[in-house]
C-alpha cells in the first residue's frame, strides 16, 4: 500500500482546551504522528482543506508553516520509497522528523521561537529570543551541535554572561533554562542522544536563586489614595494601579484588557492571558468611584474601561503586545512620579501591585484560598510566592528569644 503524508489536527486538546497539529505518517494502515508543536482551537481548523481558517489571527503564518513541513516530509518520502521497499510507518517518522526539525542549535532554537511567536506568546518570546542570541554570540558559530554544547561549554558560557554581560545569577539561570528546553525538544524529535544531554544533578544543576519581593505596606497604599495634587496623566497611573491592586494584583496586560462587559452582578469576570484560566471576583467598593471616572468615554459595553487598548488592533498578537509594553512604560514612569508625591521610597511598578496584596495578605488569608486568587496551578507556586510576605512566626519566634 502507498505510504502518504498529511498534515492534520489530533482531538486531543491540551490544558488550554487548544488541539494540536500534527502530520500524519500512514503506511500500510498503520499510523504515525508527528506534531508540529502549533495549537488552534477546533472552530479554528478546516478539516476538508485541511488548512487553519482566516479565523485564527494568525492562519496566514501558521498555514505557510505547516506547508513547508509537509513539503519537507514529502521530500523525504519520495527518496525513501525510491531506495527502500520495506518500511514501516515509525521508520518513516524517525527518518522524517530529523531534517523537519534541523539539526543545529540555531535552526531548532529559530524553529521554537518562531512557534511562539506564531501561537501569540510575545512576551516570552521577546526575553527567549534575547537569550538565544546570547549563545550564538558566545559560541560564534551559527552551526553549533548539540553535541557541542556539554558541560564544559555551559560554564564557560554561564562565565561568560557573568563577566562580559553583567547579568545576575537569575538571569543566567533563565538563559540556561531556554537551552535546556530546546535541548530536551530535539533529544525528543531524535536530532541528538540522550547521553549527550549536559543537565542534570551530576553535570549542570538549574537552581533558581531566591528573589526578595518587595510589596507595599497598608501605610504606604493609604498615602497613595490620599493624594490630592496629581496631575491628570498621574491619577490615571493610579487608577490602574489600584484597579490591579483591589483585585488581587491583577496583571498589567489583563488590567489594559477589560472591557465594560466583563463587569456584571457586581463581578468581575475575566480570561486571564497569561494561562487562560477563568476568574470572578466581586467588585470591592473602593473600586466603584474608579470605575466611574471612566465611563464618560464609554462607547458600549464592549468598549475598554481604559484607554490603552481602545486603538489596538485586537486581532494581531504582535499590536496588542506592543501597546500593552509602550503603556506600561508609560504608567511605570508615572508611577515614579507617584511615588516621590508619597514620599515612598520603593520602587513602584505596575507589578508591584500584585507584590503589595500578597504583602498586606501575609498571615491573614490561607493559602488555598491565595492559590485560587492568583489563579496558580500549583499550590507550590503559591507557597513559593507568598513565603516573601510571610514574616510573622519567624517574627514571633525571634521576639521569644531576644525578649530577655
Amino acid at each position: 500500500m502507498a505510504s502518504s503524508v498529511k498534515v492534520t489536527l489530533r482531538k486531543k486538546p491540551n490544558a488550554q482546551g487548544l488541539y494540536p497539529l500534527a502530520i500524519r505518517i500512514t503506511k500500510d494502515r498503520k499510523t504515525s504522528y508527528l506534531y508540529t508543536g502549533q495549537f488552534v482551537k477546533l472552530k479554528d481548523w478546516d478539516p476538508t482543506e485541511r488548512i487553519v481558517r482566516k479565523s485564527h489571527p494568525n492562519s496566514a503564518r501558521l498555514n505557510h508553516l505547516l506547508l513547508a513541513k509537509l513539503s519537507e516530509a514529502n521530500k523525504v518520502l519520495l527518496e525513501l520509497e525510491s531506495t527502500q521497499n520495506d518500511i514501516s510507518s515509525i521508520q518513516i517518522k524517525k527518518e522524517i522528523s530529523a531534517p523537519l526539525y534541523k539539526t543545529t542549535f540555531k535552526e531548532m532554537s529559530d524553529n521554537f521561537l518562531q512557534e511562539m511567536k506564531v501561537n501569540g506568546k510575545l512576551t516570552r518570546y521577546s526575553s527567549d529570543k534575547v537569550r538565544v542570541e546570547h549563545l550564538m554570540r558566545f559560541a560564534e558559530n551559527n552551526s553549533l551541535t548539540f553535541k557541542e554544547i556539554d558541560e564544559a561549554f555551559l560554564r564557560r558560557f554561564m562565565s561568560y554572561l557573568r563577566s562580559n554581560k553583567k547579568l545576575s545569577q537569575r538571569s543566567i539561570v533563565n538563559n540556561l533554562v531556554v537551552i535546556r528546553t530546546i535541548y530536551n525538544r530535539a533529544i525528543k524529535q531524535g536530532v541528538v542522544e540522550r547521553k549527550y544531554y549536559p543537565f542534570g544533578a551530576d553535570k549542570i544543576r538549574i537552581k533558581f536563586p531566591e528573589t526578595e519581593k518587595v510589596g507595599l505596606t497598608i501605610e504606604e497604599i493609604r498615602e497613595i489614595e490620599g493624594l490630592d495634587n496629581l496631575s491628570k496623566p498621574e491619577n490615571h497611573a493610579r487608577n490602574v494601579w489600584l484597579f490591579s491592586f483591589y483585585l488581587a494584583g491583577i496583571r498589567v496586560g489583563d488590567v489594559l484588557q477589560i472591557r465594560w462587559s466583563d463587569i456584571y452582578d457586581d463581578r468581575l469576570h475575566y480570561r486571564m492571558n497569561k494561562n487562560n484560566k477563568l476568574l470572578s471576583l466581586k467588585l470591592p467598593e473602593k473600586l466603584l468611584p474608579i470605575l466611574k471616572q471612566y465611563e464618560e468615554g464609554k462607547r458600549g459595553d464592549m468598549d475598554f474601561i481604559f484607554p490603552e487598548m481602545k486603538k489596538a488592533n485586537m486581532d494581531s498578537y504582535e499590536d496588542v503586545y506592543a501597546k500593552t509594553n509602550t503603556a506600561t512604560k508609560k504608567l511605570n514612569r508615572y508611577l515614579k512620579s507617584i511615588a516621590k508625591k508619597a514620599k515612598i521610597e520603593k520602587l513602584l511598578t505596575m507589578h508591584i501591585a500584585r507584590h503589595s496584596f500578597g504583602n498586606i495578605a501575609g498571615d491573614k488569608i490561607s493559602i488555598q484560598m491565595l492559590q485560587k486568587l492568583y489563579r496558580h496551578s500549583s499550590i507550590t507556586t503559591t507557597i513559593n510566592y507568598q513565603a516573601n510576605f510571610m514574616h510573622k512566626d519567624t517574627d514571633e519566634a525571634l521576639e521569644k528569644v531576644m525578649n530577655f
